[in-house]
């Protein structure tokens, strides 16, 4: 176990009590660290088509990609594929109902992760990207709770900090916890505002330099362009550069403290910075003397903007359903946005619904990132892995290493920009199976009887019956040289 000063201190203010009160009075950090069930042995349930069925393309894109026992698992949920893919999206629209051992138990000592914003200046910068990189990579591979994991990525993408900037080399991990992963199945308008007073975006976007003392000082406008056509409305929803100035004017004032001793990382809002005057956004007026309220309006006017709701639709449909996505799914995803008041279950269960997201030509039509190719590989592998710096690294190479996106747009969601990663696929692909990546292990022959041979593995991995030429050309009597053909074959690199 891990101790540090703090747990230490924890700790020892509480033995005696410990000591006289029994093992339910004491602290987690006494306790035995409970070990996760074991993973199932198998024999496990494969898809049969030809095809990829409705329910084996729910998995693919509610999840990072089904571990060996998730198809028997989720199929059990009802009578028909039909009545276990609803199910299945219900289960994972309510990831609170859902009990996490495993994941809990791969986070147990990545401690900074519940740190406040204070504490997490204790830290050095890599160990806290090491941290951060290691949970996200950890959560995605052995989380029941995958929508949770999937839409915290779409998310981390939307509303984008590079972890190597200033100060957010200690803040992004918390606005990872409390703005990115709290509000995820949430409620968008409460998202955004959670995102515009993160003291990691104040950092990375400016925002915490946005100030406006007198009439010759002109406001930072940085963070009012993104939040205009990355968060909310988009480049094309509407806006002109007088509406980018006027909602900079509203955002001066607000900032993090940096240099003080007492409360770093905190945010605040200076008065005698922030510009009080009348404004007008998207032809709203904005009276003055509103003082810190100038955000709330702000945030009112573009939160639930028609503008709003299709961007944010067309970005979910393109993740969700394809990168050119169908104008009807986009419009109904809009609808179902603005009329729930942005609340994301309705929203996505709306575009899980929806004729383009069902239909057959969808499936295994998107090209796999390299974050969801790698995580997909271990799940599907069964990998026992540490997430640590073998993964991190094949992530760099690849060009997706999750918090280090120098841009404010984010990873892209489209095949082009990777189509350039499949030689680094096939290397990690070959050194996963044959046990050659640090960190990570496979037993690839296990697998293959848990799967009912090469021709389970294969249904399995590409989530339907292997075709002839995929059966000749994955020929190999050597359990672990099969499987690292499998996951470097063009069927594997979708979903």
């Amino acid at each position: 176990m891990s101790w540090t000063r703090r747990r230490l201190l924890r700790a020892a203010g509480v033995v005696a009590l410990g000591a006289g009160a029994g093992c339910d009075r004491l602290p987690p950090e006494l306790l035995p660290v409970p070990r996760p069930p074991p993973l199932p042995r198998g024999p496990f349930a494969v898809p049969e088509g030809a095809g990829v069925g409705l329910l084996r393309h729910v998995l693919d894109r509610l999840s990072f990609g089904p571990r060996p026992e998730d198809y028997g698992r989720a199929r059990a949920l009802g009578d028909d594929d039909e009545e276990a893919a609803e199910r299945f999206i219900e289960e994972q629209l309510h990831p609170e109902g859902l009990d996490d051992p495993h994941a809990d138990y791969a986070l147990r000592r990545l401690e900074a992760l519940d740190d406040p914003p204070g504490m997490l200046f204790e830290y050095q910068p890599e160990v806290l990207l090491d941290e951060l990189t290691r949970g996200t990579l950890l959560r995605a591979v052995w989380s029941r709770r995958q929508l949770l994991e999937v839409m915290v990525r779409f998310w981390s993408d939307h509303f984008n900090v590079d972890a190597s900037k200033g100060d957010c080399k200690w803040l992004k991990a918390h606005d990872d916890r409390e703005v990115i992963r709290r509000h995820a199945l949430g409620s968008f308008p409460e998202l955004l505002r959670a995102s515009a007073l993160s003291p990691a975006m104040l950092w990375y976007l400016d925002g915490r330099q946005n100030r406006r003392r007198d009439a010759e000082e002109r406001p930072n406008e940085n963070y009012a362009r993104e939040l205009l056509e990355l968060h909310t409305l988009g480049v094309d929803g509407g806006y002109d550069q007088r509406d980018v100035m006027e909602v900079a004017r509203c955002l001066t004032g607000w900032t993090v403290r940096s240099e003080q001793l007492f409360g770093k990382g905190r945010v605040e809002f200076r008065r005698d910075w922030h510009d009080d005057g009348e404004k007008v956004v998207l032809g709203r007026r904005i009276p003055a003397g509103l003082g810190e309220q100038d955000l709330e309006r702000v945030l009112e006017i573009v939160a639930l903007h028609p503008s709003t709701a299709r961007h944010l639709a067309t970005k979910l449909c393109r993740r969700f359903i394809a990168d050119q996505p169908p104008a009807d799914a986009v419009g109904a995803v809009a609808d179902a946005f603005l009329a729930s008041g942005g609340a994301l279950r309705p929203t996505l269960r709306t575009l899980f619904r929806t004729p383009a997201f069902r239909h057959p030509a969808q499936r295994r039509s998107k090209l796999k990132r390299p974050f969801r190719f790698v995580v997909s590989a271990l799940r599907a592998t069964a990998a026992r892995t540490d997430g640590g710096r073998a993964l991190e690294h094949a992530l760099l190479r690849m060009g997706q290493a999750p918090f280090q996106c120098p841009t404010p747009d984010g990873y892209p969601d489209e095949a082009g920009p990777w189509l350039g990663t499949l030689l680094w696929r096939w290397h990690l692909a070959a050194d996963l199976a044959l046990n050659r990546l640090p960190g990570s292990r496979v037993d690839a022959a296990a697998l293959r009887r848990g799967l009912g041979g090469v021709e389970g593995l294969l249904s399995h991995l590409f989530g339907r019956r292997p075709k002839a030429e995929e059966r000749a050309a994955l020929a190999s009597d050597d359990a672990a040289e099969l499987l690292a053909l499998a996951l470097a074959s063009p069927a594997f690199q979708r979903h």
